[in-house]
C-alpha cells in the first residue's frame, strides 16, 4: 500500500510542479498583456486627440470649401450675364454689319468707309467757311 501511496503523492507533486511552472507563465503573459494595455491607453489617447484635430479641420475645410463656392457662384453667375450681353452685342454687331453691306451692295457709287473719312476731311474748310 505504501507503494501506491508514494506513487499517488510523487504524481501529485508532480502535477503541483506543473502547476506552479504554468502559473509563473502565466503570471508573466499577464504582466505583458498589462504593459501592453498601458500602451494601448496611450496609443488609444493619442488615437482620440487626432480625431478630434481631423474633426475641427474637416469642419474648417467645410467652411472654406463653402466660401470658395459661393464666391465661385457670384462670379460665375457675373460671368455668365456678361457673356450674355456680349452675345447680344455681337449679334447687334453683325446685324449692323448685315446692313452696311446691302446698302452698299445697292448703291453702286456708295461710298466706301475707308475714303468716308477722307472725304469728310475735306468737306471741313468749306463747312467753316459757310459756317462764319
Amino acid at each position: 500500500m505504501m507503494n501506491i501511496s508514494l506513487i499517488a503523492e510523487g504524481a501529485l507533486s508532480v502535477l503541483l510542479l506543473a502547476t506552479l511552472v504554468y502559473c509563473i507563465l502565466l503570471e508573466r503573459r499577464l504582466a505583458a498583456l498589462r504593459s501592453g494595455q498601458d500602451g494601448l491607453k496611450l496609443t488609444i489617447a493619442l488615437l482620440n486627440d487626432a480625431i478630434v484635430s481631423a474633426g475641427s479641420s474637416m469642419r474648417a475645410l467645410k467652411s472654406t470649401a463653402a466660401g470658395a463656392a459661393e464666391a465661385l457662384d457670384d462670379r460665375l453667375s457675373r460671368a455668365r450675364g456678361i457673356a450674355d450681353e456680349l452675345s447680344l452685342l455681337v449679334a447687334s454687331g453683325d446685324r449692323i454689319a448685315e446692313r452696311m453691306d446691302r446698302s452698299t451692295q445697292s448703291r453702286p457709287n456708295a461710298i466706301m468707309p475707308a475714303t468716308l473719312g477722307a472725304r469728310l476731311e475735306s468737306l471741313k474748310p468749306a463747312a467753316s467757311r459757310n459756317i462764319r
